[in-house]
């Protein structure tokens, strides 16, 4: 006699319900098709002028024209090296700054409020002190990128801190550990798992400030040309432009994935 409740598989719809890779791939192929196809027809129905909505067809073809004859892979290689820049140079402060703030009560009261403070102003907002401070070069390009992320991320590694269970560290303090010991041994383990999924949000929100920082003064990179077809009215490559941060992107955040799953695998383990 076949038993029922709790011993039966649950679902696919059922909470946190396990999902063979298979079918994942299928969910997300359906995930990105969709809105594609609902795109393609909103564009060919007629009912919005081409200005205003280019086809995806049209989208392609101003994409290998950019490939062909407008130096895109330039430009994607530029925006790369700036979004990747501003945003290591910001993880090289915040992580130790981070660290500090969730481990010791007197350095949160001294920073925190500072950070949080600074954190609300627009990136944007610095533009002028940012040309006024480094010029109109590279390194403040990578300025801008820095600002719009250093400060998000120092309170979210000090949060991922500040989540490691006091248990732990009391059971330390029992055994004698010290306070370096501690960090070392106790805190930035537990952390890790947090701590590269901060890194990896964060990576996003860098490339959210590309457009932003390829204001100042740029001639190239594709914040740059999407700010040059905006001018020209060249939705097309407007589009191309806004799809091929989010492809890179994705690429991006799927190599973040795979590195956590790599380090810490007895997180991804399927029950």
């Amino acid at each position: 006699m076949a038993r029922n409740g709790n011993s039966a598989r649950p679902g696919l719809w059922s909470i946190r319900g396990p999902m063979s890779q298979r079918r994942y791939w299928i969910f997300a192929a359906i995930g990105l098709l969709v809105p594609i196809a609902a795109w393609w027809l909103i564009a060919t129905s007629g009912f919005v002028e081409k200005v205003f909505m280019p086809a995806p067809g049209s989208v392609w073809s101003r994409t290998m024209l950019w490939l062909q004859e407008d130096n895109l892979l330039a430009d994607m290689g530029i925006s790369i090296y700036r979004v990747t820049m501003g945003w290591a140079l910001s993880a090289v402060i915040a992580l130790p700054l981070g660290l500090l703030i969730g481990t010791f009560r007197p350095v949160q009261a001294l920073l925190e409020p500072l950070t949080d403070f600074i954190r609300y102003m627009p990136a944007v907002a610095f533009i002028p002190l940012v040309m006024l401070w480094i010029g109109i070069d590279e390194g403040s390009k990578i300025a801008i990128i820095f600002i719009g992320t250093f400060f998000q991320m120092v309170l979210m590694v000090a949060e991922d801190v500040r989540r490691v269970p006091s248990a732990q560290i009391e059971a330390a303090q029992t055994m004698g550990a010290t306070r370096g010991e501690i960090i070392k041994l106790v805190l930035l383990p537990s952390a890790k798992p947090a701590l590269l999924d901060t890194m990896r949000v964060t990576m996003g929100w860098a490339w959210t400030y590309l457009v932003v920082a390829e204001l100042v003064a740029a001639n190239s990179g594709l914040g740059y040309a999407i700010l040059k077809a905006q001018r020209f009215l060249q939705t097309d490559k407007i589009f191309a432009g806004i799809i091929l941060i989010g492809l890179i992107g994705l690429v991006i955040d799927q190599l973040f994935r795979l590195a956590h799953r790599k380090a810490f695998p007895w997180m991804h383990l399927k029950s």
